[in-house]
């Protein structure tokens, strides 16, 4: 909610082939990618939560710094309805950029978007202001048959796209995909979610996901009625939708001001939810797909 020495505000990078996605950008989103040795230049989408200042106050600056580094393809933003008109607004002190930038509106209680890559699901959450979390997956084709290819006679010059998952027509025959390939194997899978009270709907989209980040606004016992009041979550609320939703790997993060020490609330969370860590700016980690 606040920045404290050594603790930005809301921001998550994921980066996939070649092209960079963020989840908000508070203050001080800049200076934490500059930390971790990233760069602003495959940044190709924006996402957004929702519109108070601790979410999107960094903006303005991150497309100023883009804009100077001679950027000049599409930037995507999306988030909650109003995104044009906010941006908008806090474009005045930025106005001449040399890139367009594309929006995305939010509808209804859930929007599925595929982009760079990505298949990115937007869920509405419980806030005090309309409020969404994302799921993002990187989906896996199934294995590719260079047997059954040859059984059906497919010309060698297909195989490439087939396995991407094209359709080809060439004289008046069909190739599709699934001549080729086996079932779809397990992708890659990362929910975020900030800012709400627990939901169904974060249930549903985090199941199974490699990675949850979740907010953890308190991890003081006696701040449960606080979280409720404000919608908000506690430690232990994440550490329960973790393990509901049958995740591999919960970090907590959107910490109050107030809670300076989250380690020390972490062998509560961990009984619940063994495989739970503390967020801190610059944590990352690598995901892989599964060996066969």
């Amino acid at each position: 909610m606040m920045p404290l020495p050594k603790r930005w505000l809301t921001a998550l990078m994921t980066r996939y082939n070649g092209s960079s996605l963020l989840i908000d950008c508070g203050e001080g989103t800049q200076i934490a990618i500059k930390e971790k040795g990233w760069s602003f230049k495959p940044i190709d989408v924006i996402c957004f939560t929702h519109y108070h200042g601790d979410h999107i106050s960094g903006l303005p600056g991150l497309l100023l710094t883009m804009g100077n580094a001679d950027r000049t393809e599409p930037l995507t933003l999306i988030g909650p309805k109003g995104l044009e008109r906010v941006v908008s607004a806090l474009r005045v002190i930025a106005p001449e950029l040399p890139f367009e930038i594309r929006y995305i509106e939010l509808s209804g209680a859930s929007q599925m978007l595929e982009i760079n890559g990505y298949r990115i699901t937007a869920f509405k959450v419980n806030h005090n202001v309309l409020c969404y979390g994302y799921t993002l997956e990187i989906l896996r084709n199934g294995k590719f048959s260079p047997e059954r290819a040859k059984e059906q006679e497919i010309p060698l010059k297909f195989w490439n796209p087939l396995q991407k998952g094209q359709t080809i027509e060439e004289e008046g025959r069909i190739y599709t995909p699934d001549m080729v390939l086996g079932p779809a194997r397990k992708g890659i899978k990362v929910t975020y979610t900030t800012d709400t009270r627990p939901t169904e709907s974060i249930l549903k989209n985090a199941a199974d996901s490699d990675l949850f980040i979740c907010e953890g606004m308190y991890g003081e016992e006696d701040k449960a009625d606080k979280a409720k009041g404000y919608k908000h979550m506690t430690f232990k609320e994440a550490a329960v939708l973790a393990k509901e939703a049958e995740v591999k790997e919960l970090w907590l993060t959107h910490y109050s001001p107030s809670l300076i020490r989250p380690d020390d609330f972490m062998e509560e969370v961990r009984r619940i939810f063994p495989n739970a860590y503390p967020g801190k700016d610059g944590k990352s980690m690598e995901l892989n797909f599964e060996e066969e």
